[in-house]
C-alpha cells in the first residue's frame, strides 16, 4: 500500500509517505448453501459435484469438495471467489463468467444463479447501489430464473445442416 516490501523491516511514516494508487479492481462473491428463491434459507446435504477452475483473472477457495457436504449446523458460506480486472466492468465480467462456469450439483441450493443475475443488473453495473439495495431486492422477492429445460430441446432439435 505504501510501496514498501511486505517483508521489509523499515518503519513507515504514514503521515508523510504517499500511498501507492490501487491497480485495477476486484469483485468478490461469497458462495453459500442458501436458497435465494426462498428468502436465502440455508440448505444442507451432499455435494455430488463441485467444479471451479481458477484463471489469471479469477481465483477462489471452497471448504468442501465433490463427495462432501454441508452440515445442517455449519455456516452456509462454503466458498469465496475473487475476480480482478483493469476496470470495474472487466472485473464484473470475469466474475460472471467464473460463476457461470462453476458447477455445484447435489442436495444443496446455492446463491450462484442469484449472484450472476444480480451482477448483471443495471443498478449494479451502473454502480448506483447502496447499503439497502440488496435488502430491497430480497423484499421484492427478485428471483434468478434458469432457462426452461425444453428450450435446449427446441434449440438443439430445430436447426439442421443441409445435406451435401
Amino acid at each position: 500500500l505504501f510501496g514498501h516490501p511486505a517483508d521489509g523491516t523499515s518503519a513507515i511514516d504514514f503521515e508523510k509517505t504517499p500511498a501507492v494508487p490501487p491497480l485495477g479492481h476486484v469483485v468478490a462473491c461469497r458462495i453459500t448453501s442458501e436458497d435465494a428463491n426462498d428468502g436465502f434459507k440455508p440448505t444442507c446435504g451432499l455435494i455430488d459435484e463441485l467444479s471451479f477452475r481458477s484463471t489469471p483473472e479469477v481465483w477462489g477457495y471452497f471448504s468442501v469438495k465433490s463427495g462432501g457436504g454441508i452440515h445442517e449446523f455449519s455456516d452456509s458460506q462454503f466458498g469465496h471467489l475473487f475476480a480482478r480486472g483493469e476496470t470495474r466492468e472487466a472485473a464484473v465480467r470475469a466474475m460472471v463468467v467464473a460463476l457461470k462456469e462453476t458447477k455445484i450439483r447435489g442436495e444443496i441450493r446455492t446463491n450462484v444463479d442469484y449472484a450472476v443475475d444480480m451482477l448483471q443488473t443495471p443498478d449494479f453495473l451502473g454502480n448506483t447501489i447502496h447499503t439497502g439495495w440488496l435488502d430491497s431486492r430480497i423484499a421484492a422477492q427478485v428471483r434468478a430464473e434458469k432457462p426452461k429445460w425444453w428450450l435446449a430441446v427446441v434449440a438443439g432439435g430445430g436447426p439442421r445442416a443441409p445435406r451435401g
